[in-house]
């Protein structure tokens, strides 16, 4: 209140702001009533309509918008406004929820030109076109790998079906053997001899074993499932193969201007091929980009490391320090206090892929020798496993910012450093408690029980 008992409202931060209610078919749009005779306006969502929404905020003499991330409606608006010179703002809906009393578009807008001009809504991370760019490509070769695995599948259960117990006696029948006795069959061939005589060598079962589950029941219409389901396989490999090419395209983009590093790129941790990686050098391309090899860090295989880098970009200043990213990435513990009193501490809910990934990181990145794999196993028997995982992923994305940040070049010291070093925080810290309680700590000699 003032001093003549006025209210007065927040404080005005942006001034020539404006607020956008999006939706499948209109947008409304809000700006001060100060600046225009008529400050709320609806468009549709035609390319012109938004192209005129952009024109009619540049004349109003707005610089900044403000929006909510409805779905995907949001992205050819933002990108109109961005060509028209405008800040867009694309705002977290749980930054600004719903108050009593505000059920229109309308309200909506204008509660959104409120906020934005009082300086409450944060801008929700968005990459740059390039890195956008890459990402898109990134998604779309996912979509087509799940797509494809699920065809996999579908030839599984025909070869089930026709009692070819093939997946018992390969570990992947997406592989050269199984691959190769696929094809033959749906050629036509059925004599189980020449099927099994198209074992790789690498294959671990026998002749004799591979030929006797290659003895089954032709029908003709799991034959023509496993044709259709093959056709389909092709056709998404052929479509992965076209997202690989766009994406070694982009990054070619990207490193255009980029020197190249003082460093050589070190070897390889591992020569182990992923199945599913991209058929170009992943590892030198990014080694260009960022400076820094990330496949250094446990678990950040090559395919793994581009898809990081295509969701958040190679400039990470943009959270000033490694718990903002990991906020950010919802890995870290939530603070919901009241009265002094933590009321909870589980992480928030999310749907970013990059924390997904992580978190698959983590849990392979537990099943080895290292010292992340001895810090998963130790939280695993203290706390449970799905904690561990989200504990890992944490400590995963801190070393991966570290590294796109500061180039940090990762040096594992090993599961029995790690176990020492655990072991001596700890007694120290047993140490500190005797102490306070006026006793002190003596090792045990050897030889005395």
């Amino acid at each position: 209140m003032s001093k003549v008992g006025k209210a007065l409202g927040l404080p005005i931060v942006n001034a020539r702001a404006a607020g956008i209610d999006i939706g499948a078919r209109i947008q409304v749009a809000a700006v001060p009533p100060e600046l225009s005779d008529d400050p709320v306006r609806t468009f549709g969502s035609f390319t012109a309509d938004i192209e005129a929404m952009a024109n009619w905020l540049v004349s109003a003499g707005i610089t900044t918008v403000a929006m909510e991330s409805t779905g995907v409606y949001w992205v050819p608006v933002y990108e109109i406004l961005e060509e028209h010179g405008l800040d867009v703002v694309l705002a977290n809906a749980r930054d600004c929820k719903a108050v009593p009393g505000r059920k229109s578009d309308v309200n909506d807008a204008q509660w959104l030109q409120r906020l934005h001009a009082c300086g409450l809504l944060r801008p929700s991370f968005h990459p740059s076109p390039e890195i956008a760019a890459l990402r898109a490509y990134m998604r779309i070769r996912d979509r087509h790998l799940e797509y494809a695995a699920a065809h996999m599948q579908h030839m599984q259960k025909a070869l089930t079906l026709m009692n070819l117990q093939l997946h018992h006696v390969l570990s992947d029948i997406s592989g050269v053997t199984g691959l190769k006795i696929i094809r033959a069959i749906v050629a036509g061939e059925r004599d189980p001899d020449v099927l099994a005589s198209m074992r790789d060598v690498r294959c671990r079962e026998s002749l004799q074993t591979i030929r006797s589950a290659l003895v089954g029941n032709y029908q003709p219409e799991h034959v023509f499932a496993l044709s259709q389901a093959l056709a389909l396989f092709d056709s998404y490999q052929d479509r992965i193969a076209d997202c690989d090419r766009q994406i070694e395209n982009a990054l070619r983009q990207l490193n255009v201007g980029r020197p190249e590093p003082e460093a050589k790129l070190p070897a390889p941790r591992t020569k182990t091929k992923q199945v599913n990686a991209p058929k170009f050098d992943v590892r030198a391309m990014l080694y260009q980009l960022t400076g820094t090899d990330l496949t250094a860090i446990h678990g950040l295989g090559p395919s793994i490391s581009l898809s990081l880098v295509a969701e958040c970009g190679t400039d990470l200043s943009k959270w000033p320090t490694e718990k903002h990213f990991t906020s950010w990435l919802c890995l870290s513990p939530g603070c919901k206090i009241s009265g002094g009193k933590v009321l909870s501490a589980r992480t928030r809910k999310s749907s970013s892929r990059l924390a997904s990934q992580l978190r698959l990181v983590a849990v392979n990145v537990g099943r080895t020798e290292t010292a992340l794999g001895a810090f998963y196993r130790r939280l695993a028997a203290r706390i449970g496993k799905a904690k561990a995982v989200t504990a890992t992923a944490r400590k995963l994305a801190i070393l991966f910012y570290r590294a796109m940040r500061f180039g940090m070049q990762y040096q594992d010291p090993g599961a029995d450093q790690y176990e020492q070093r655990y072991r001596e925080r700890v007694v120290k810290q047993l140490e500190r408690r005797a102490a306070r309680f006026g006793f002190a700590l003596q090792p045990v000699q050897e030889g005395v029980s």
